[in-house]
């Protein structure tokens, strides 16, 4: 190898979790470096761990010894010191990029197999579907998978934990791919695109030219009903992009004939698993099972690998799981749907609904949202700091749609006003769907607690008879 794969000196910036997983892996990999913080606790924490410390004025009075700056996901690309360094002429990259090198390289034994799912909506129940068909397949391979990545495990974790993984199934932030340059994984899957994050990328087009990275793995999955990832994928000139649809797939592509998954790869048709019974239900689980199912076949998992991961697949918290069934209503959480386009998803397929929505919009509409959906409205509950943007929105678009608006500040109540009343809306058939469209840290600590809040609610008050 004609270059080091780690300068004589780096900088990790950030003494956070992701910092310090940098730091244990460039410790591990014997490399020299500093942990960045300007706070005394940030740097008391990496001084704990053993660790080099110094300010951000101490890094920029090292910069000439500086040949690599680790940032953690979260550093905007304006941030100061980051900015100076990269005008420095010193490399900037994030965690997983780091990681990346480092298996390639075979710093930590042989380099794994990496498949990277990202999108707007629908990352973690596609990372978890494909870690399980790759762990399905890899009872018969012998090869050891596992999901990592914003979906509980980091990837650094992952690389360094005793028993070896030998697929990396990674769920990547739009985040940590603007901070790579080097990563092409073997697989990537890009799912979906909407307004997100703009305020950390600056614009809608550096959000999708860093989640439109994973397009360049030499296997490279698309989501083509989604109209802004058809258009990327078309930009690339590549013709061996495979497609995901929820319709009839064309050649080279996944997608759904008579209730089956059904792909359509290399001139040959194959019969892969049933499209029914996917969890989440509706429409949303099903693209994810599609995406999930055209990267896997690509990995030698089998249709019945597929359909047994299918079979056992759990969705994690919050992401359209039925928290409780009762008098014919389903009771559906998918806190997880922080902004109209994952609204939309969750709406999709899902039938007649009373829809629980509120939260803070960051400047989005749900315009469209409840365009599309009209039809598919039986009442709708609001809470949040936009509770009333929403209602305008239904307002003018569906006013004979009955809806009730909490003006609780307390996020318990707020959350048991609304279920109570949607209770008394539901009727047999009908689904109760918590799909915010919204953040939730205008009322709850998180997403996770404005779903269990949904949840304990409706066990409260789901009983017909208490209408």
């Amino acid at each position: 190898m004609t270059q080091p794969i780690l300068p004589d000196y780096t900088l990790v910036a950030g003494a956070g979790v992701s910092g310090l997983g940098a730091a244990q892996l460039l410790e591990r990999a014997g490399a020299c470096f500093t942990v960045v913080d300007d706070s005394d606790a940030g740097r008391a924490r990496a001084a704990a761990a053993g660790y080099d410390t110094c300010t951000g004025g101490e890094a920029r009075a090292r910069f000439g010894e500086v040949g690599l700056v680790v940032t953690s996901p979260g550093w905007r690309p304006d941030t100061p010191l980051l900015v100076d360094a990269a005008s420095a002429g010193i490399d900037v990259i994030g965690d997983v990029e780091l990681c990346f090198r480092l298996d390639r390289a075979g710093v930590f034994g042989k380099p794994r197999t990496w498949l990277v799912v990202t999108g707007t909506n629908g990352k973690t129940t596609t990372t978890g579907m494909l870690a399980q068909m790759m762990i399905e397949a890899g009872k018969d391979t012998g090869l050891r998978a596992g999901a990592c990545g914003n979906i509980g495990v980091a990837v650094g974790e992952a690389m360094l934990a005793p028993e070896r993984l030998d697929v990396l199934v990674a769920e990547l932030s739009s985040f940590q791919l603007h901070w790579s340059s080097q990563l092409v994984p073997d697989a990537g899957v890009l799912l979906n695109l909407a307004d997100d994050h703009i305020d950390w990328h600056g614009s809608f087009a550096e959000y999708a030219a860093a989640k439109a990275k994973v397009l360049k793995a030499p296997v490279a999955v698309a989501g083509i009903d989604d109209t802004e990832v058809a258009r990327i994928a078309a930009a690339t000139g590549r013709e061996d992009i495979v497609g995901f649809t929820l319709g009839e797939p064309a050649d080279g592509q996944v997608g759904v004939v008579g209730g089956r998954i059904v792909a359509k790869l290399g001139g040959t048709v194959v019969d892969v698993a049933s499209a029914d019974g996917i969890e989440p239900a509706g429409a949303a689980g099903v693209l994810d099972a599609l995406a999930a199912t055209a990267v896997a076949l690509t990995q030698g998992a089998s249709p019945e690998h597929i359909q047994r991961a299918l079979d056992v697949y759990q969705v994690e918290g919050h992401r359209g799981a039925v928290v409780h069934s009762g008098g014919g209503v389903d009771w559906v959480d998918n806190s997880k749907a922080t902004n109209p386009h994952a609204a939309d998803s969750a709406l999709t397929g899902a039938g007649t609904v009373v829809w629980v929505a509120g939260g803070q919009l960051k400047g989005a509409s749900v315009d469209a949202v409840v365009k599309a959906h009209a039809t598919q409205f039986r009442a709708v509950a609001l809470l949040g700091v936009d509770r009333e943007l929403i209602r305008t929105s239904l307002e003018q678009v569906v006013p004979e749609v009955p809806v009730f608006v909490s003006d609780a500040q307390d996020p318990e109540q707020a959350m048991d006003e609304v279920v109570a009343w949607a209770a008394t809306q539901a009727q047999p058939g009908d689904t109760v769907l918590l799909a915010p469209a919204a953040a939730s840290l205008d009322m709850f600590s998180g997403m996770s607690a404005r779903g269990n809040a949904f949840a304990a609610a409706a066990m409260r008050h789901w009983d017909p008879h208490n209408k």
